[in-house]
């Protein structure tokens, strides 16, 4: 691995891991605006926070921990999954374009740390 995809990686990763951390935070104390979005807005259960918030910290501890590489692909995959799945519920309740932006950048951060791991960081 270049020392250039390395400073990449850690990049993209941490900016990742920050942007998962503060978000499932925020889902996990159950801020106002959150639940009035995800609730009201988008026409999910209060509850969905809960489980989307244990999720994001799961995956943000797969993903920084050494080893286990099979368990980091889920993790990548369930950040895919959870940012596509943001945006296309955006989409669905005509959200402006300024809504999609948390979501499209986690989802290019994700993208981004999955492609330049390193390769003990990858599947076997």
């Amino acid at each position: 691995m270049t020392k250039r995809n390395k400073i990449i990686y850690w990049v993209a990763t941490c900016w990742l891991a920050l942007g998962m951390v503060s978000t499932a935070i925020v889902q996990l104390i159950k801020m106002e605006d959150e639940v009035e979005k995800t609730s009201l807005q988008l026409g999910n259960p209060t509850y969905f926070l809960t489980i989307i918030g244990v999720w994001k910290l799961l995956g943000v501890i797969a993903i920084l921990i050494p080893k286990y590489p099979l368990v980091k692909e889920w993790a990548y995959a369930g950040f895919a999954f959870l940012m596509t799945g943001a945006i296309f519920s955006h989409l669905a309740v005509g959200d402006s374009a300024a809504e999609y932006f948390g979501s499209g950048l986690l989802l290019v951060l994700t993208v981004v740390s999955w492609y330049f791991r390193s390769a003990e960081r990858k599947k076997a």
